[in-house]
Order: C-alpha cells, then sequence, then structure tokens
C-alpha cells in the first residue's frame, strides 16, 4: 500500500469515526430533547388536570348549594302550605259553627235600620250594654242569612287562597 493510500484510508476512517460520532451524538441529542419535550407533556397533563380538577369541585360545590337552596325553598313552602291549610280549615269551621248557629236561631243576623226622623242613631255617651247604641235594627230572615254566611265564606276562602298565593311567589321571588 502506498503512502498515499495510506492516508486516503486513514482520512477514510478519520471521516467514518467523526461520522459515527456525529451520529451517536444527534441520537443523544435527539433522545435528551425526546426526554425533555416528554417531561414537559406531562407537566402540562398535570398541570391540565389540576385546573380540571379545580373546575369540577367548583362546579359540584356550585350545584351542593343549589341544592341546599332548593331544598330550603321546598321546606318554607311547605310550613307556608300547612299554615295557610290551617287558616283554610278555621276559617271553614267559623263559617259552619256560624251556620249552625243561624239554623238553631242562637244568633239573628240583623241590619240597621236608618230613622230619618231623628237623623242620628249615635248618642253622644256610648252605653255600657252594647254596640248597638239603642239603633233601630231589623232580623233578617233565616234563608237570607245563609246566603249572606254561604256568600261571606267564599270571600274568606279566596282571600286566603289569594293570601297563599302571594306568598308563594314571595318566597320563589326571594
Amino acid at each position: 500500500m502506498t503512502p498515499v493510500q495510506k492516508l486516503i484510508g486513514l482520512g477514510l476512517a478519520i471521516l467514518l469515526a467523526l461520522a459515527i460520532g456525529f451520529g451517536g451524538a444527534w441520537q443523544v441529542q435527539d433522545w435528551r430533547m425526546g426526554k425533555k419535550m416528554a417531561e414537559r407533556i406531562a407537566e402540562q397533563g398535570a398541570h391540565h388536570q389540576k385546573e380540571l380538577d379545580a373546575i369540577t369541585g367548583e362546579a359540584w360545590r356550585q350545584q351542593a348549594a343549589e341544592q341546599d337552596k332548593r331544598l330550603a325553598l321546598e321546606r318554607q313552602l311547605a310550613g307556608q302550605d300547612q299554615q295557610h291549610s290551617r287558616e283554610l280549615s278555621d276559617a271553614q269551621r267559623n263559617q259552619a259553627r256560624l251556620r249552625d248557629q243561624l239554623a238553631t236561631a242562637d244568633v239573628r243576623l240583623s241590619v240597621l235600620i236608618e230613622d230619618s226622623a231623628s237623623g242620628c242613631n249615635v248618642p253622644a255617651t256610648s252605653g255600657a250594654a252594647g254596640v248597638v247604641h239603642a239603633a233601630r235594627r231589623a232580623q233578617l230572615d233565616p234563608a237570607h242569612a245563609q246566603r249572606i254566611i254561604r256568600i261571606t265564606d267564599d270571600g274568606d276562602q279566596g282571600l286566603i287562597a289569594l293570601q297563599a298565593c302571594q306568598a308563594y311567589m314571595r318566597a320563589i321571588v326571594r
């Protein structure tokens, strides 16, 4: 082998060694960069998971708060419903008692009769016996008295129902 051939062989060997060295360094660098990239992706994934956990926790907390509000409102409305049912029952019981008293003549409905001759039925001083002040009164027929009681009973029931509706709307609006 000639010295030129030796020199060329040596140059090729060096070139081959450099190529292998560069290739190996390239592979190591690529591996290190891949590892860093994988670590960054894992960190981002962990960060996103923490954010999702926080959002989910907040959503659960808000849902629980809304459910607590709804349950409190339902309890309040149930209490109001019981109260209005009691009021309606009491009013019906009072009306039934009054109808019974009218039917048995224990109580009579009467109206004031205007006395145009005297001009005024109210005396200057009130008497201790009652609130009629000695005014003239006419008793109503029992059938008419029953009709009046029925009308006032319907009115009382309507007012109680109206109050229940108003209380319900106030509770809902709050």
